[in-house]
C-alpha cells in the first residue's frame, strides 16, 4: 500500500542497492517548474531543490516537506545547488525542517547555496541557524 501511494504521489521512484546500501530516490515536479528530488541513503536524507521556491511552490511542496520531517531523526541535507530563488515561505519550510530535526535529535545541513541565496540567509539570520556547506 505504501509503495502504491508513493508511486501515485511522486513522478518517479527509483530504488538501488549500491555497495550494500539501500538508496531510494523520489522526484516530484510541480506546475511552476519547481522540482524536489528526495534520496534516502541509510540514515541520510538528501532533498534537492531545483527551481524557484516562491510562495506558490512552497504551498505545493508542503507534502514533500512532511515526508522530510518524518525522517528528521537522522541527517537531512537540503541541497540548494539548483535553487535559484527562495521566498519567506520557502525559508519557513526550511525552518520547519530544522525544528523537526531539533525535536527528534537530528541535524540539518544546507549545502551548495548560491551567492543570492546566501545573501537572503545572511539578512534573515539563517546562516546562524543552519550548518552551511
Amino acid at each position: 500500500l505504501v509503495i502504491h501511494l508513493v508511486r501515485n504521489i511522486m513522478d518517479s521512484v527509483k530504488y538501488e542497492r549500491i555497495d550494500g546500501k539501500n538508496i531510494l530516490t523520489m522526484t516530484k515536479k510541480y506546475l511552476n517548474n519547481m522540482e524536489v528530488k528526495i534520496t534516502k541513503n541509510n540514515n541520510v536524507l538528501n532533498a534537492e531543490f531545483i527551481g524557484r521556491l516562491d510562495t506558490p511552490a512552497s504551498l505545493e511542496i508542503a507534502k514533500d516537506i512532511e515526508l522530510i520531517k518524518k525522517e528528521a531523526s537522522g541527517t537531512i541535507v537540503l541541497d540548494c545547488a539548483e535553487l535559484s530563488y527562495i521566498s519567506s515561505s520557502g525559508l519557513r519550510l526550511f525552518l520547519s525542517i530544522r525544528k523537526a530535526a531539533a525535536e527528534k535529535g537530528g541535524k540539518v545541513i544546507v549545502k551548495s547555496i548560491s551567492n543570492d541565496i546566501r545573501s537572503v540567509f545572511m539578512m534573515t539570520g539563517f546562516l546562524n541557524l543552519f550548518e552551511i556547506q
